[in-house]
């Protein structure tokens, strides 16, 4: 059976996203974050997510960007590496407490934590990316996007 491609059958709210996808990036690079390591956050989402066709994308995304083969490997498992930086680590919180937000409605001791190493315009900027990641996520999924060899 072929699903309907979002995409192609509402052409406008795909184009909206894409305009969400590069107003997130400016609000990246306005805060000072890394361009990089931001598709490592995006990477990180996808992952949990299950998306294997975001997840293929930003691991090319963060190679491009001058990402090193350590950090996206390790992005799976960065509580337990010393790869990442305590501010990047809040950053990571911000993804996956916004990614499972189903699961414990973002608790107000990962935004705290995450406070203390990033600032306003940071944590802005991370929440915007965690938004529209897991929007393309769920456009992806649902599409059922091919991952081809």
């Amino acid at each position: 059976m072929q699903r309907v491609n979002l995409g192609k059958t509402a052409p406008e709210l795909y184009k909206t996203v894409i305009e969400l996808e590069n107003l997130s990036m400016q609000k990246v690079q306005q805060a000072g974050l890394d361009v990089g390591f931001s598709h490592l956050l995006k990477l990180r989402a996808s992952q949990i997510n299950q998306c294997a066709f975001c997840v293929r994308m930003h691991t090319q995304d963060a190679i491009k960007a001058g990402e090193s083969t350590d950090r996206i490997a390790l992005i799976s498992a960065w509580r337990e590496s010393e790869y990442f930086t305590e501010k990047e680590r809040a950053a990571l919180i911000l993804i996956e407490e916004i990614t499972l937000i189903a699961n414990q409605h973002f608790p107000d001791s990962a935004y705290e934590q995450a406070a203390q190493h990033l600032s306003s315009d940071e944590i802005t900027a991370i929440e915007w990316v965690a938004i529209v990641i897991n929007t393309w996520n769920r456009i992806a999924i649902s599409s059922q996007y091919k991952v081809a060899k």
